[in-house]
């Protein structure tokens, strides 16, 4: 049994074929899934599928992109939705400096909000971080009693140990398993008790699906690879990393 920590099913590429989409990673050991909101639209979305269905969660948040574009009353939206025991994190937050879709202010601002709101309500985050590591540790670094998971890990070994040793996750995506990754090497120094495994689908897609539409179920590939990295078996990174999740996420 394997747990999706991070899936965006509410994207049409997905939605249209939901059924089929979670059939076919039941079919690959891969049960449960955590529908993560970006907006508060999709956060709304993400939580009517986790209504319908027994083995999906969600989460609410504004993710870095969409910081220039957020409500000003959206922080009570959030914390309305929070209310549900369904939507299990606050995110997908964070900081992205690779696209800088919505400039640094603005992403530092909303981001912080974000995090008193997890600090209040007493829910862990799913957090975004590209190229903005130094930021990332030091907004944190403010917020000590929040925990949570560092959602498609990409940076550096350091970093992972540095988020490790204040109370994190580390969760690894498709991008583990890409030729030349240097995640390999970072994922096989980290200890297993803190790990995660995700799809981020409809995105990044494992090898050898690279390039085609992600799906829930390949989240297999991301522990299949975890498995071989760890020189373990599937059953043994499936039963950690599924206990992680529900220790993290408080799951039933």
């Amino acid at each position: 049994m394997l747990v999706d920590t991070h899936c965006h099913l509410y994207f049409d590429e997905l939605s249209k074929d939901l059924d089929g989409v979670l059939n076919r990673a039941q079919e690959l050991g891969v049960t449960t899934f955590i529908c993560v909101g970006t907006d508060l639209r999709d956060s709304i979305e993400s939580f009517n599928l986790a209504q319908q269905y027994e083995n999906i969660y969600s989460t609410a948040g504004i993710h870095p992109h969409d910081a220039e574009k957020a409500e000003n009353n959206y922080i009570n939206k959030l914390r309305d939705l929070l209310a549900n025991e369904k939507i299990v994190a606050v995110g997908e937050m964070g900081l992205d400096y690779f696209r800088n879709i919505s400039n640094p202010h603005s992403q530092k601002i909303i981001f912080k909000d974000q995090l008193q709101l997890a600090q209040e309500i007493n829910k862990p985050i799913v957090f975004h971080n590209r190229e903005a590591d130094e930021d990332i540790i030091n907004i944190l670094s403010d917020f000590s009693n929040v925990k949570g998971v560092a959602h498609c890990f990409s940076s550096s070994y350091e970093v992972a140990m540095k988020l490790i040793d204040m109370g994190f996750y580390i969760s690894f995506s498709g991008n583990l398993t890409f030729k030349n990754s240097h995640l390999p090497q970072v994922a096989k120094k980290l200890p297993l008790d803190r790990l995660l495994v995700e799809t981020d689908s409809p995105f990044l897609s494992p090898v050898p699906f690279r390039g085609k539409t992600n799906e829930p179920g390949r989240t297999r590939y991301v522990a299949e690879k975890l498995a071989e990295i760890f020189g373990s078996d599937i059953e043994n990174i499936s039963t950690i990393t599924t206990k992680n999740a529900k220790k993290l996420f408080n799951l039933s």
